[in-house]
């Protein structure tokens, strides 16, 4: 979980270091979420991608996603900080997972590699170069990333040995299946053990959250959702962090949106203030 603003330049092996929404329409994605969050673009060209075009999104002049054009599913997916790629990908593949891409060098020292872990939730390796920045926390960038699994003891264990996580257990392990992957002590990576409220055909897959505008908050931002050509997965609800929901863009691909300020804490402060009248 990302609370405060922060644009990071030097990044720890195992944090989340890059988004990027893979979908088969991405001139209409692009419209879409520059009109949700205000982002802006600039297309670089990436002979790795189908069409060799790469939108960066960037918010106030800070890279913040990627978007690009794919024949497959669409979804969003984080990268997370490695060290070494090639080493990362021989890992993943001893750990039981597989590798789909790569590793490919792209331009200025930069490099990725696609894979699924055990259960065939996609992840990508990233190892960032030299002054790489990655913005998060505030209106319109990343927040959290969930990934939602249906066998949460095996993915504690390929992301803890892959990463050197610490899980910690949020919900109640039985009815909530909900754990919060540390690195020294601070929270990085979610895993939810999806339950009824999923189709049993649902794929493990990953959520990523982004921080609603506080002016706006998170229900005004939903009906703009909708309003935008996108859709409503899952209603507003009051979480132990802020008010979230799950959204879908015009292109299927679902992700969340989270108001920090309108935390339930906050909301029963101001209910229960002693010198409101």
């Amino acid at each position: 979980m990302v609370v405060e603003s922060s644009v990071t330049e030097v990044l720890p092996g195992g944090a989340p270091c890059w988004v990027e929404l893979a979908t088969t329409d991405e001139p209409r994605m692009r419209e879409f979420y520059a009109a949700l969050f205000g982002w802006e673009y600039r297309v670089t060209v990436d002979s790795s991608v189908a069409t060799e075009r790469y939108a960066v999104a960037t918010k106030d002049g800070f890279a913040v996603a990627g978007i690009y054009q794919t024949e497959g599913r669409s979804g969003w997916v984080p990268h997370i900080a490695v060290s070494d790629t090639n080493a990362g990908a021989e890992r993943v593949k001893l750990l039981g997972g597989s590798v789909t891409v790569g590793p490919i060098d792209l331009q200025d020292d930069d490099s990725v590699v696609y894979a699924l872990d055990p259960a065939g939730a996609s992840v990508v390796l990233r190892c960032p170069p030299s002054g790489w920045l990655f913005t998060s926390g505030d209106t319109g960038t990343f927040a959290m990333a969930d990934l939602n699994t249906r066998d949460g003891i095996a993915a504690d264990e390929f992301f803890r040995t892959m990463f050197g996580y610490t899980s910690v257990q949020l919900g109640d392990g039985i009815d909530i299946d909900y754990a919060e992957w540390q690195l020294g002590g601070r929270p990085v990576l979610h895993r939810y053990v999806m339950g009824p409220e999923y189709s049993p055909r649902t794929p493990a897959h990953w959520l990523i959250h982004f921080v609603a505008d506080p002016a706006e908050g998170t229900d005004a931002t939903a009906v703009r959702a909708i309003q935008l050509g996108g859709g409503i997965a899952v209603e507003p609800y009051d979480s132990r962090v802020g008010r979230a929901t799950v959204l879908t863009d015009p292109g299927g691909a679902t992700f969340g949106v989270i108001s920090y300020s309108e935390s339930l804490e906050n909301r029963r402060a101001e209910v229960e203030d002693p010198e409101d009248e």
